[in-house]
């Protein structure tokens, strides 16, 4: 048990970090990206992120399953779905429609796929 809870945790702060790391990083080439009050982003930041939150649904999935594979995956994806519902509803007026749906759809899939991935790997 305590080991699922452990892997739900890792994977959600590794998710979380990259997506951090990756925004700092974003904002270097788009200064926008880091303005509170911006009202849109160029079209090259916006999949910027996307790749940055597939990379990161990948890794988080993957480290979760390297500590628990099974059904902490998917609560650990489940609750990244939830804060990203929570996140996107946020700034829905400030991004076009294709993002929040490709970033909320893609999120428990590609979680999903990185805990296969580490099940591949052993």
């Amino acid at each position: 048990m305590l080991r699922a809870v452990l892997a739900v945790i890792a994977g959600y702060a590794i998710w979380t970090a990259l997506w951090l790391l990756g925004n700092l990083a974003i904002a270097q080439v788009w200064p926008e990206v880091a303005d509170p009050e911006f009202t849109s982003l160029p079209q090259p930041a916006l999949i910027a992120a996307l790749a940055l939150s597939f990379v990161c649904s990948l890794v988080a999935g993957l480290l979760a399953a390297k500590v628990h594979a099974g059904k902490p995956v998917l609560v650990m994806s489940i609750l990244l779905l939830v804060t990203g519902i929570a996140v996107q509803s946020g700034v829905w007026d400030r991004m076009p429609l294709w993002y929040h749906l490709v970033f909320l759809v893609a999120i428990v899939p590609l979680c999903l796929v990185g805990g296969r991935l580490a099940g591949k790997a052993r």
